[in-house]
């Protein structure tokens, strides 16, 4: 690994605070590769041998039941994916497949929840991040919940929208199918869910979005800071 790297995923709040004798010791234990579009890197089901961080490219966690798929999550640069599994030393409850030409850290699972028992930094801030995925998990429960299918689609493109470059003009992050999945519809919901929204103010082209009128789609979406905002 390049040290520009090492030094990158130093500063990841889940590394941070290691000492630094462990934080080498762990990582001089880890695997870098990189991987082709569409190679599945976890299974649901089997065990987790390793806990990934990812330095480029971008990463679909998707679960599959009955013949049916749903997206759950897509991880970019620089995060990690499946600690639970990990540190529990159980099977994957997600699985995981590249969206596109990616390079990734494996750590063996073994070496993490070793010095999960043996760093105290690093213990804590594992909690902290386990913490916060359930609370992304419950936000995400009560978006496909409490809300209909146009107003998940309104408050995402909201959420998006305050991330762009460009709030008021800006292209979807995936294709139609895989979006509706991610918001718990069916592709023909997403449809129909796009041509409701034509009337509060948002128009999508192929899979360019505009909002022309914010105060009318936030009027209908009424974006809840206990879903919908990412610091909480």
């Amino acid at each position: 690994m390049r040290q520009d790297e090492l030094t990158e995923i130093r500063a990841l709040p889940l590394f941070r605070n290691m000492e630094a004798e462990n934080f080498d010791r762990l990582f001089r234990g880890a695997y870098v590769q990189t991987f082709p579009q569409g190679v599945e890197l976890a299974r649901e089901g089997e065990m987790a041998d390793f806990f990934h961080v990812v330095l480029d490219g971008s990463v679909e966690l998707f679960a599959n039941w009955n013949g049916r798929k749903s997206t759950l999550a897509t991880i970019h640069p620089l995060s990690t994916f499946i600690l639970a599994a990990t540190i529990k030393n159980g099977p994957y409850l997600m699985s995981a497949q590249t969206l596109e030409k990616s390079r990734m850290i494996l750590l063996p699972s073994t070496d993490v929840r070793a010095h999960f028992a043996a760093d105290s930094g690093f213990a804590r801030a594992i909690v902290l991040e386990l913490a916060q995925c359930y609370r992304v998990v419950v936000k995400s429960h009560k978006d496909i919940k409490l809300r209909t299918s146009p107003e998940r689609l309104a408050n995402y493109l909201l959420r998006q929208s305050a991330t762009a470059a460009d709030p008021s003009s800006f292209d979807l992050k995936m294709e139609k199918k895989r979006l509706a999945s991610f918001l718990g519809m069916t592709p023909e919901n997403l449809s129909r869910s796009i041509k409701a929204l034509n009337t509060h103010g948002v128009e999508i082209a192929l899979n360019n979005v505009r909002i022309v009128d914010f105060n009318l789609l936030r009027d209908y979406a009424k974006p809840d800071d206990l879903i919908d905002n990412p610091t909480i």
